[in-house]
């Protein structure tokens, strides 16, 4: 499970973008979701279970009744799972429930100095938002002296990313069921003005069936019209990130693109040594395609890596519609997708709710002896 910052494959960018989207910034550098636990009423901000009416959008799901307020006293740590620039994600169970849950701790010195103050407060506006089947959920935020707190499910599968790296790559239809989940993911959020701009394999969960979840929305933006900050992972970036000319959801059609291209091919189809090789690579749009690759998900392929985005696929006038009737997923139901009744290509083994066995194992260092920031410093996360 990604942290705060963190990057299993490629360093994210944009790490000193993440105080103001206002402006160009300078150029680059050359499992279903536990049920609701009783708990103690306790000090931090207890969210509704992303309470949205079924017309929000396509998949979103009935209201849930409010959850209560937590404390930190209400939880035991049982284990690290995802550890990030500025934060960990550790396992923790509910004392009197015994329900398991991810609590993502992110220290408040090095969010401030790494200028990451309003990407942590979008993500909390996006989680509390959002309500979809494959989208991961915020139960519960909280923060002290020292660290944010964030309290979410708690998925047990594992990363996407582990499983494309143990397999090498994915097969065509293995490669259209997680495709086909995203693109619904990706239509949900769209349809709240939300752009995801982090896609990736180490952003995709997999739960105890083997349906996704995507989860790190740090860098997740409610959008009107277009940003400007440089964020992302440097061979996901649309061509219009790097140029600094203002992106908006077409970013997430692209890095779509380059996700469906790496799963079924083990690699993204622009890689470098360094970012600013990638960036070239990128901009040039010359895409190479393994030979096994099927001739439908190639022309897809080329379709969602459109350098002028007016006429990248998914970002056009039929919107997420123009992808989903592509002819690579010509035998997929649609409407079964949000319901998660297309069958899983891979089932994580998974012994119980709180097992972590699908996760690298994080020693327990120091990390929390984080000093306590000034008041002014802390007056930043007041509502959070």
């Amino acid at each position: 499970m990604e942290a705060a910052g963190s990057s299993a494959k490629a360093a994210k960018v944009g790490a000193g973008n993440g105080g103001s989207e206002g402006s160009p910034p300078p150029p680059p550098p050359p499992p279903p979701p536990p049920p609701a636990p009783p708990g103690s009423a306790g000090s931090g901000d207890s969210e509704p279970a992303h309470s949205s009416s079924p017309a929000a959008g396509p998949g979103s799901l009935a209201p849930s009744p409010e959850l209560p307020s937590y404390k930190l006293q209400d939880f035991d740590t049982l284990a690290t799972v995802g550890t990030g620039t500025f934060g960990r994600v550790h396992l923790v169970k509910e004392r009197t429930a015994k329900h398991y849950f991810a609590l993502k701790v992110m220290s408040i010195p090095d969010v401030i100095r790494l200028k990451q103050e309003q990407h942590v407060h979008n993500e909390k506006s996006v989680l509390k938002e959002v309500n979809h089947p494959f989208l991961i959920r915020l139960y519960w935020t909280y923060h002290d002296e020292r660290f944010l707190y964030m309290l979410m499910e708690y998925v047990p599968g594992g990363e996407l990313f582990s499983y494309l790296r143990n397999m090498g790559r994915f097969n065509n239809s293995t490669g259209l069921f997680y495709s086909a989940e995203i693109i619904c993911a990706i239509e949900y959020l769209h349809s709240k003005e939300i752009v995801y701009r982090d896609l990736k394999p180490e952003n995709i969960l997999l739960d105890k069936e083997g349906h996704i979840k995507l989860t790190d929305f740090g860098f997740a933006k409610k959008l009107v019209d277009r940003t400007w900050t440089l964020c992302g992972t440097p061979e996901y970036l649309a061509p219009e990130v790097i140029q600094s000319k203002g992106h908006g959801r077409a970013v997430d059609w692209w890095a779509l693109g380059i996700l469906i291209f790496e799963m079924l091919s083990g690699f993204p189809p622009f890689f470098d040594d360094n970012p600013f090789g990638i960036y070239q690579k990128i901009l040039a749009g010359k895409i190479d395609f393994p030979r096994h690759l099927d001739l439908y998900v190639k022309d897809l392929i080329k379709k969602l890596l459109v350098v002028d985005r007016t006429r990248r696929l998914g970002n056009m006038k039929n919107g997420a519609d123009d992808v989903k009737r592509h002819r690579w997923f010509r035998s997929v139901d649609w409407d079964a997708v949000p319901q998660r009744k297309l069958k899983p290509p891979i089932v994580p083994k998974v012994s119980n709710d709180g097992d972590t066995s699908n996760f690298e194992a994080y020693p327990e260092d120091d990390w929390n002896k984080t000093p306590p920031v000034p008041p002014k410093d802390l007056e930043i996360f007041k509502n959070f």
